[in-house]
C-alpha cells in the first residue's frame, strides 16, 4: 500500500507514515502548488491511496470521473494534532481496511466509505 499526500496532508504525519515503513509521496515535498485533478492523476498512473483534508475530491470522483483505483481518505477533521492523521491511518492500515476504489471519510465521530 502506497499513499500520495495532498499538499495539506500534515507534514509530521508524513514523517509518521515513513517511520512505519509506508511508501508515502508527498505533493508539497516534490509537486507544489498543482492542481487538485493533477493530484488524481498522480494518484491514477501511481496506483497509490490520496490522503486529504480537501472536500474537493469526492466531487472529482462523483462529477467529474476521477477515480483512482486505490481510493481517495478525506480526513474532514478540524482541530487535530499534527501526527493524529497518520495515527488514525497506521489504525485503519492495521485493521486492514481496504481503501481501493472508495472514498473513506473520516470525521471526528466516523468512518464512512462511499464505493465508486
Amino acid at each position: 500500500m502506497a499513499f500520495l499526500a495532498n499538499e495539506n496532508f500534515p507534514w509530521p504525519s508524513v514523517i509518521l507514515l515513513r517511520e512505519h515503513n509506508i511508501e508515502v509521496i508527498s505533493i508539497a515535498e516534490k509537486f507544489q502548488e498543482i492542481s487538485d485533478q493533477e493530484v488524481m492523476s498522480i494518484a491514477i498512473n501511481q496506483n497509490l491511496t490520496i490522503l486529504t483534508h480537501d472536500s474537493d475530491y469526492g466531487e472529482l470522483i462523483f462529477r467529474h470521473g476521477l477515480k483512482p483505483d486505490s481510493g481517495v481518505i478525506f480526513f474532514r477533521i478540524h482541530e487535530f494534532e499534527p501526527k493524529d492523521p497518520a495515527k488514525i491511518s497506521l489504525d485503519l492500515i492495521d485493521k486492514k481496511l481496504s481503501f481501493s476504489r472508495s472514498l473513506t471519510v473520516i470525521d471526528k465521530n466516523s468512518i464512512r466509505q462511499r464505493s465508486y
